[in-house]
């Protein structure tokens, strides 16, 4: 039965991803407003409710590493997995806006998030902690954030009269379809993780691998899906922009608010590797998308390679 339900999840989340990418290109092309705009937003905040829900469900019960170790995880697992995967899969191309406005607000982010983790290069005598002050530095740098989407609302997008020709729904169908998009992936990933976690206690697989497997790749999946699904479509903006906007979020709001919210998490199980990883992920990601403006797959080998060499590294750590 769990097998069975692990395979119904899979086929709901790649269908709602497919209706949610198709919903999401029509509602921009509906209101002449930019993909990238949807993808930062609606998709992205869309495709984070696993996350977030593991992430305020762990720091109010104390077990604030849970919900760092599923951001650091997932910021991760988004860049070197994921766009190393839909890049394998078809070349992602870069548009000058992105590399010149939305990776570096990325980087940014990600490099002062990579900076507060280091409380012990700065004081040795300081164990890492992430604190309330942190959580209000990510929030306010969320609120930068929110100005240029607010700045991307009101520019209106020219787009030709053969992209207008091929919209497939209506305004109001395309919100309506993403918001179901958006339950049923919800639902689904949840319904994944659940079964995998069965499966695993069946077959007496170690939580460290559930964790790290089930848990981290398995609230990713809603990136996951939509990324692949909107890179085979030729949707660029929306497959790089659904991580883009997913990361930011993850960073400032999954873990930023409830920190704020709960206060200080002590960083016992977080070591330098992790640190460059997540700084890695969004520095490498600018560097190949600036090179040709394209992410081709000899750069998405280098992603799965670095993706592969960190999770070898955590688990024989852990073990």
């Amino acid at each position: 039965m769990q097998v069975l339900l692990l395979i119904i999840g899979f086929i709901i989340i790649i269908k709602a991803s497919d209706l949610l990418v198709d919903a999401s290109s029509a509602l921009a092309l509906n209101f002449h407003v930019p993909k990238m705009l949807i993808a930062l937003t609606i998709a992205a905040f869309g495709t984070c409710a696993p996350e977030i829900a593991i992430s305020f469900q762990s720091v109010s019960a104390g077990n604030g590493e849970i919900a760092f170790a599923n951001v650091v995880g997932s910021c991760i697992v988004n860049v070197f997995l994921i766009i190393g995967l839909a890049s394998f899969i078809r070349p992602i191309k870069v548009k000058h806006a992105t590399i010149k406005k939305e990776l570096p607000i990325l980087v940014i982010i990600t490099s002062v998030f990579a900076v507060l983790m280091l409380d012990s290069l700065f004081n040795p005598f300081t164990s890492d902690t992430f604190s309330r002050s942190d959580g209000i530095i990510l929030l306010l740098l969320f609120g930068l954030f929110l100005i240029y989407i607010i700045q991307l609302l009101f520019k209106k997008s020219d787009y030709s009269e053969e992209e207008i020709e091929k919209i497939k729904y209506s305004p109001i169908l395309s919100v309506i379809i993403i918001i179901v998009s958006i339950i049923l992936i919800i639902f689904s990933s949840d319904l994944i993780v659940e079964c995998a976690e069965a499966i695993a206690n069946r077959l007496n697989i170690s939580e460290k691998l559930i964790t790290m497997f089930a848990i981290v790749i398995g609230t990713s999946l809603p990136e996951m899906v939509m990324t692949v699904t909107s890179a085979k479509k030729g949707e660029f903006d929306i497959a790089i922009g659904n991580i883009i906007g997913t990361n930011i979020f993850n960073i400032c709001i999954v873990l930023g608010l409830p920190v704020i919210i709960y206060g200080d998490v002590l960083l016992t199980g977080f070591g330098i590797i992790d640190i460059i990883a997540v700084f890695l992920s969004s520095a490498l990601l600018f560097a190949f998308a600036r090179s040709e403006k394209l992410v081709d797959k000899k750069e998405a080998l280098i992603m799965l390679a670095i993706f592969a060499i960190y999770y070898i590294f955590i688990l024989v750590e852990g073990y």
